[in-house]
């Protein structure tokens, strides 16, 4: 059904939701892929083997089929730094552990006065291992919230700036917007990206299923 609604509309599906809890400590809550955790227990030593360990099972699995299993740099996350993710990549070392590059989840308390610098940082680290983004606005720091792209505070013009640098095709897709935001959102990416007369061209908006 999926697969011929799609094809007829000539869409591609560019990624598949598919969130895990994958530093939960019972092992019965991780094979059921619980999505809710404590989020103060993401600091500790604990968790980050938990998710390490996790991973080392997910990755050969991903790696044997062909896939990509992607993570999303978070503050509310294990990993919830540019930093924390480049090391958990580096520790993996895997070609099929990617990221979803979200730049309104990537500031924490006080730090959207540094939003450029964090940017660039992120991208330095993360760039080549990008598979996806998001394309959402914030209008603080810390769990941002759901704007829709061009409505708040985050740095549009140097976020796409950043992504048509990379060397490949990003699916951007757009969320945290209502039916009635998504032609200004789709325009103003699209302006954004022609007047960084990129190399290579994002590979095109999509929207979450809406259910």
């Amino acid at each position: 059904m999926v697969r011929t609604e799609t094809e007829k509309r000539g869409m591609t599906v560019s990624a598949l939701g598919g969130e895990a809890n994958m530093v939960a400590v019972d092992e019965k809550q991780r094979g059921h892929a619980i999505e809710r955790l404590k989020h103060p227990d993401n600091e500790t030593r604990e968790a980050w083997q938990v998710l390490h360990n996790t991973l080392e099972q997910v990755l050969p699995v991903a790696e044997a089929a062909g896939v990509s299993v992607a993570f999303e740099p978070e503050v509310n996350n294990v990993a919830n730094t540019a930093q924390k993710s480049r090391r958990l990549i580096d520790e993996m070392g895997s070609p099929n552990l990617k990221v979803v590059m979200d730049a309104a989840n990537l500031f924490g308390e006080g730090e959207l006065p540094r939003m450029t610098e964090i940017l660039d940082e992120a991208f330095d680290l993360l760039g080549d291992h990008i598979a996806i983004a998001h394309g959402k606005d914030l209008d603080h720091d810390g769990d941002a919230g759901h704007l829709a792209a061009g409505t708040g505070k985050l740095d549009y013009e140097h976020y796409v700036s950043l992504l048509c640098k990379l060397p490949f095709d990003v699916p951007i897709i757009l969320h945290g917007l209502g039916e009635h935001q998504v032609d200004d959102c789709v325009a103003m990416r699209r302006r954004l990206e022609r007047s960084n007369q990129p190399s290579t061209t994002l590979a095109g908006d999509s929207l979450p299923p809406q259910g």
